[in-house]
């Protein structure tokens, strides 16, 4: 067990770091609406590293006025904690902050137990605000040991909105200049993605390539004891590379001398828990057909090739589905709406995005930076349509780099609409 001495020391400082904290300004995030800070049930904020899930929760707590105390588990002189300190940390936490009625858990899943002692604080009447930077913290754990006692909230880096937000474009005005200014910062966002730090940070690439290896060590390596590390970080530098794409267990199996297609699946799971890579279902109302051929993206664009010795190119093309995609997902959980892909069969022609609800197709989205081509534009148009007429969904979108049109083909009216204006719609 840690001494209580050593406990106070480092709880002192982490006080201090969150007074530091609350004299700087934030940007506010949507899914702050999402936690629910007099729910009996835990708050989980969970999302890849560095995404801004503890920034979230301060914001949050500071604007409410409750309240609260605040341990980080994430501390290296906090490396061997078990839950025997669970308690004495607690203590401490009542002398140093005095009486509060909301505490708050960064990175709660490095201390084994700790669902235990978070149970006997919902118990006496505590509200608990918790963050994780691996899905295991929900998809077992959580599951597992606080049934009908939590309440997850994903987040993710920046949206296009957060990061104009943070930059302070203008997403209002009509201007020719604002609307200069906002394309410009789109292309901005495309190469550099939505990490929070990377606004501020020089050096983008060894950020990315530091922020995937820690990951890589520490949230599977560690957790999962891989005994083949160097076969598994080659094998996610490429899916990282190749990303958006839909993997075939048996061709990676043999490109990385992989024997067992199981194992080649389970590096898949260890990548999507950490949240480097995303899972898209196909769309069907058949369920054996949604839980085959899942494409994979990158959980930001900064992911795909700013990274030592990354080959993904500058390919425009992917980096705009990627953002789309994300953006999605962003929005379907405020109606807790479904997203898929659609392709039926080898000849049918595949679209990008299928937005659905209780199996109810609503909305088609076609990604594409450039249809200048006519070939392409005709290409992308008949997927839709064609998807239309399979799904009976009839509002279609074809999103774009910069065009804005709207036009109606064998009777399937299509909105095409630039990517940076349809990311600032709320």
């Amino acid at each position: 067990m840690i001494d209580k001495r050593t406990l106070e020391l480092v709880l002192t400082e982490q006080k201090e770091e969150l007074l530091y904290k609350s004299k700087l300004q934030f940007c506010y995030r949507k899914e702050e609406d999402l936690v629910n800070l007099n729910s009996n049930q835990a708050q989980v904020v969970i999302g890849v590293r560095r995404s801004g899930k503890s920034t979230l929760c301060f914001n949050l707590l500071q604007r409410a006025g409750v309240k609260y105390a605040y341990v980080n588990f994430d501390d290296e002189r906090f490396e061997n904690i078990t839950s025997k300190d669970l308690n004495n940390i607690l203590e401490v936490l009542y002398k140093i902050n005095g009486e509060f009625t909301h505490l708050f858990m960064d990175e709660a899943q490095n201390v084994s137990g700790w669902h235990l002692f978070v149970n006997r604080l919902l118990r006496q009447g505590m509200k608990i605000i918790i963050t994780g930077s691996n899905a295991k913290l929900l998809s077992s754990e959580l599951s597992t040991h606080l049934t009908g006692r939590h309440a997850t909230i994903e987040l993710y880096p920046f949206s296009f909105l957060e990061f104009c937000t943070y930059k302070g474009i203008d997403i209002s005005t009509l201007s020719t200049r604002a609307e200069g200014l906002r394309r410009s910062a789109f292309d901005e966002y495309m190469k550099q993605g939505g990490f929070p730090e990377l606004l501020v940070e020089n050096n983008n690439r060894r950020y990315v390539s530091d922020l995937v290896s820690d990951i890589l060590e520490r949230d599977i390596k560690t957790r999962y004891k891989l005994r083949y590390f160097a076969i598994f970080e080659s094998f996610a530098n490429h899916l990282m590379n190749v990303a958006p794409t839909i993997p075939s267990s048996g061709n990676l199996a043999e490109v990385f001398g992989i024997k067992s297609i199981p194992t080649v699946n389970n590096y898949i799971k260890h990548l999507t828990t950490a949240y480097l890579l995303l899972s898209l279902c196909k769309y069907s109302p058949k369920s054996k057909v949604r839980v085959r051929d899942n494409k994979l993206y990158t959980v930001d664009v900064a992911i795909m090739n700013n990274r030592v010795d990354a080959f993904a190119g500058e390919n425009v093309g992917w980096r705009l589905e990627t953002i789309i995609y994300l953006e999605l997902r962003r929005r379907a959980k405020y109606n807790n709406d479904d997203i898929y892909y659609y392709k039926k069969g080898s000849r049918s022609k595949e679209v990008d995005f299928v937005l659905c609800k209780d199996n109810k197709a609503l909305q088609l989205y076609q990604v594409a930076y450039n249809i200048t081509d006519p070939k392409t534009r005709k290409r992308e148009i008949n997927a839709l349509v064609q998807a239309s007429k399979a799904t009976r969904c009839k509002n279609l979108y074809l999103i774009t780099d910069n065009e804005r049109d709207s036009v109606t083909v064998d009777g399937c009216k299509i909105e095409i609409i630039p990517a940076y204006e349809w990311l600032l719609k709320s």
